[in-house]
């Protein structure tokens, strides 16, 4: 597969002393096209888009802006990010700001990619606890969005978050750390609360990983055994297009810790171990994903389904997921099964996954363990989103969550009662935003705010 520039964003110069859109102080200059996101799905309604390089041209854009959101690496499916008038970049806020390792520590730039911050961290001997199938998305925009890898004992990626700079609507900016009392619903902010410029993460030691997959996983043997099977490795996923009574593949993503190479699993339920390295989609090269067939690696080269250097998807694509307790989901995993007839047919693939739970206010995770079902769909825009309303008609007795950045049609009122916390994140949006600078059509027609 080819490798391709994960984000396309165009920056048109005005001329070497361009003074931007306003007409007092400079300002960084802006492109007039803000570009579509990454799956191509969505155009960007906002005529201007800035590329600032550090804290106070932050700033100065968001003072003189009436509105403008935060964009990152462009992995969102949904509206989350956009704006009518302004996009504010943080692709130039890239720097590593400091690694405490007495503390366990790092704080960064928030645009800075967990790929090229895995690579750092790993060459000073230190590790995160987990990362997102793409080691592609900024470090920002993951936790605040609340996305996640997977694992028994592994929180969604804004769970080791130490600490914040916000930069808010009046331009002023606000540092939290989990002692303040806005820290639990400022983490996973979903862009309400300003621009985020600085985030400080847990790290610990860097360790090894190794990868194995095993195919043909029966269905039953899945929902009998789910707990079981999840709690065989450090991360676990499976992956399935739900067209057959098994699951296709389980990916067992086994920690080392020291170790060496550990002893083949003889037996998984029924299935067998794959021969080859292999991609979530069988059909498809494994040239752009991770090493497997238990080769132990950094976990930075194995956590991750996909390399940092190539293409990470299967080409075009839509994306939905949401999140069930986990003790309700071998249930959720026959009863999709049983739909199959409806999803096969719109579907590349679906990943199974679990997440530890959290106490932010806004996280999928908050309040219990989950379980995700992921979805990604071909590029079939009006089937998808005339099959959602089903999928989530079937999935609300076991009052599933959507992921904030992808693809769903839950009204606000379901939403909101999903979420305890939401009177609470509702009046901190107040606080940090009175006039709505950083409000758009997503929050007010998901959460109205």
């Amino acid at each position: 597969m080819r490798k391709r520039t994960f984000i396309r964003t165009t920056s048109l110069a005005l001329g070497s002393t361009a003074l931007g859109p306003f007409a007092c102080n400079p300002v960084p200059e802006y492109s007039s096209d803000a570009g579509k996101n990454w799956a191509g799905n969505l155009q960007y309604k906002a005529t201007r888009l800035f590329e600032p390089n550090g804290l106070e041209e932050v700033q100065e854009i968001v003072r003189k802006s009436n509105k403008i959101k935060a964009l990152g690496t462009r992995h969102s499916f949904s509206t989350l990010a956009d704006c009518e008038q302004d996009l504010i970049s943080t692709r130039g806020l890239n720097k590593i700001i400091h690694l405490d390792k007495s503390a366990k520590t790092v704080t960064v730039e928030s645009g800075i990619r967990y790929g090229e911050l895995s690579q750092y961290l790993h060459q000073e001997g230190f590790a995160l606890h987990n990362l997102a199938s793409l080691p592609h998305i900024s470090v920002a925009g993951a936790c605040a969005t609340a996305t996640h890898g997977s694992g028994d004992q592994n929180g969604n990626l804004a769970s080791i978050v130490q600490g914040l700079e916000i930069v808010k609507a009046n331009g002023d900016v606000v540092s939290l750390t989990p002692q303040d009392p806005d820290f639990a619903g400022a983490v996973v902010h979903l862009g309400a609360l300003g621009v985020v410029t600085r985030i400080t993460l847990a790290i610990q030691p860097t360790f090894q990983v190794q990868q194995e997959i095993f195919e043909y996983l029966p269905l039953q043997e899945a929902a009998t055994n789910f707990d079981a099977i999840f709690s065989r490795a450090y991360s676990v996923s499976f992956f399935t297009d739900w067209s057959q009574d098994n699951i296709n593949q389980v990916w067992l993503k086994r920690r080392l810790d020291g170790r060496g190479v550990l002893e083949p699993i003889p037996d998984f339920y029924g299935s067998s171990p794959a021969t080859r390295n292999m991609h979530p989609i069988a059909s498809v090269s494994s040239e752009n994903c991770t090493d497997q067939m238990a080769v132990p690696g950094s976990w930075h080269d194995r956590l991750p389904h996909f390399k940092l250097d190539f293409t990470p998807s299967n080409g075009d694509e839509l994306q939905s997921e949401f999140f069930v307790d986990r003790a309700r989901a071998p249930e959720v995993l026959l009863l999709l099964q049983s739909m199959r007839a409806r999803i096969t047919p719109l579907l590349c693939i679906s990943e199974v996954r679990s997440i530890q739970a959290d106490d932010l206010w806004m996280s999928t995770a908050q309040g219990g363990d989950k379980i995700a079902f992921h979805f990604t769909w071909k590029p079939d825009w009006e089937g998808v989103m005339a099959f959602l309303p089903a999928l989530e008609d079937a999935l609300e007795p076991f009052q599933a969550r959507p992921h904030w950045a992808k693809l769903f049609v839950m009204e606000a009122d379901k939403i909101n009662a999903l979420y305890p916390k939401i009177n609470d994140f509702k009046d901190l949006v107040q606080r940090y935003d009175p006039e709505g600078k950083f409000r758009n059509e997503y929050l007010e027609k998901c959460l109205t705010v």
